[in-house]
């Protein structure tokens, strides 16, 4: 039923109370001192050995990674090229999920945001909740318009909420156009985009050390198109670069459609990072709410193939308190375990930062033998006669038949879950001639040294004493080799003598 109002224009609570119902508002919001104390906000860091680490990962990836990544164009194949302000980046928190489940209020709450100026619009569900506390929820103004009543979506941009040394909004053109930020690649995904990306500074002792990011809730009767940009390609950019990534559900919204789905689908092999997030759990009773949680559970087991699921909090995720006779204290619980989990990653930052350059760098190393191996098949199988079309042809048509991904498991010890898809390569070479690499016997210089011998020495040297470092400490400068190079002349294993 539709409800004829005014143009309706949502103002401060707090703003039209009377005095004994800003009072009431007052006694019913919920402490926050937990969040401070979990988080451990008070604690100072060390800055200049964060930095020091920093500074060592960035110069190890540029000098043995990088090189390999450009020489054989691995960016054309995963379509993921690192740029120093990915490397430098905080860990990013990314929520999904639903439209109107509480993602945005889970943010205003995390970071104290309520009756702000810079608070994230989060529509009516202020209001209607009150009402349990017996408060008179009249706080609208309008002119002629029809809307429905309740939950609307509200969130129609990505935001990503970073931190800065005044409040100030930055428009997506601009966080793209930055390349000391992370946020450069999302150029690819055109201007209707970007106008739908904004990004909001502000100094939080939180956002010092993490970022998070809100997203447009998924509305399962709604094409794609209509957004005007590939929304799905989007989430994908963010959940790869993702530290966490809390999927949010509320008891009114557990169906499964067609673009959460979907969303499921681009988080496989994302599990460890997940966490699911039974929002508004204060709104049902004990019996309720075990059968939305059992509920929810089967709504998600086919889209969730993995021994372990993810884990699932149950709580209620905004500034004001529990409604009545509920199960307090283990909400209380369910939010302590979430904060913990959160300062985990913070925790983890730069230990996460080193794996994840290492694994990069292993995968850069696989495609460089990869191609290393077509371009070696290539030149055994041409002769003078041969059409070199119609022999590279065969040859990516049918790499098995030329034992290309064997050989390469056999020799170099790689594990073949690693191993990029088959059919990639067709696609990749497809764009760039074989004859446009050379082999990996090739790539040495009497300066730089053999780009294999130093992709393999960071991956199984640097990186890890890097992360022991850290572990053990110490401090992570420069060692007196990667400063001076020892002198070494490099050796070439892969040239014929």
């Amino acid at each position: 039923m539709k409800i004829l109002v005014s143009l309706c224009v949502f103002v401060p609570l707090l703003a039209l109370a009377t005095a004994e119902e800003e009072a009431v508002l007052e006694s019913i919001l919920r402490d926050r001192s937990h969040i401070e104390e979990t988080l451990r906000l008070a604690a100072d860091e060390k800055a200049g050995d964060y930095a020091a680490a920093l500074q060592r990962l960035r110069k190890i990836y540029h000098n043995s990674i990088r090189p390999m990544e450009q020489a054989y164009k691995y960016n054309e194949l995963r379509q993921h090229e690192i740029s120093d302000g990915e490397i430098t980046s905080k860990p990013m928190v990314l929520f999904l999920g639903p439209w109107s489940v509480g993602k945005s209020s889970m943010i205003n709450y995390l970071l104290g945001l309520l009756d702000t100026p810079y608070q994230l619009y989060t529509g009516k569900l202020s209001s209607v909740l009150l009402v349990k506390f017996g408060i008179k929820v009249l706080y609208y103004k309008c002119a002629s318009s029809s809307v429905h009543p309740g939950a609307e979506p509200t969130t129609s941009e990505f935001t990503v909420i970073m931190h800065g040394e005044k409040i100030r909004t930055v428009e997506g053109i601009v966080m793209a156009a930055d390349s000391s930020r992370s946020f450069s690649p999302l150029e690819k995904f055109g201007q209707n985009f970007l106008e739908k990306l904004v990004g909001i500074e502000m100094p939080h002792k939180l956002l010092e050390r993490v970022t998070f990011v809100d997203t447009p809730g998924i509305i399962e009767n709604r094409k794609q198109q209509e957004r005007g940009y590939p929304f799905n390609d989007v989430c994908q950019w963010f959940i790869d670069r993702a530290d966490l990534i809390f999927v949010v559900f509320d008891p009114t919204k557990l169906d499964v459609g067609l673009e959460l789905e979907m969303l499921f689908r681009q988080l496989k092999g994302r599990e460890s990072q997940i966490r699911i997030i039974l929002n508004k759990a204060d709104s049902l009773a004990t019996q309720d709410l075990m059968r939305v949680y059992g509920a929810l559970f089967w709504s998600l087991a086919p889209l969730i193939n993995v021994t372990e699921p993810p884990r699932v909090y149950v709580s209620s995720f905004w500034p004001y308190d529990y409604a009545p006779d509920t199960s307090r204290d283990l909400f209380k619980r369910e939010e302590i375990s979430l904060l913990e989990d959160l300062n985990q990653v913070i925790e983890n930052r730069l230990e996460n930062k080193i794996a994840f350059i290492r694994q990069h760098g292993i995968r850069v190393r696989i495609h460089a033998l990869l191609v290393d191996r077509y371009v070696q098949t290539f030149k055994e199988k041409m002769s003078f006669f041969s059409d070199p079309e119609l022999v590279f042809k065969e040859i990516v048509e049918d790499p098995d038949k030329f034992y290309i991904f064997k050989s390469i498991l056999a020799k170099t010890n790689v594990s073949k879950f690693d191993l990029p898809n088959r059919d990639a390569y067709r696609d990749f070479f497809g764009i760039n001639p074989v004859s446009s690499f050379k082999q990996l016997s090739a790539q040495c210089s009497y300066i730089g040294g053999c780009l294999l011998e130093k992709i393999e020495r960071a991956i199984t040297h640097e990186l890890p004493s890097l992360l022991s470092s850290i572990n053990s400490g110490k401090n992570p400068t420069l060692s007196s080799c990667e400063a001076t190079g020892c002198g070494e002349k490099p050796k070439n294993r892969y040239r014929r003598n």
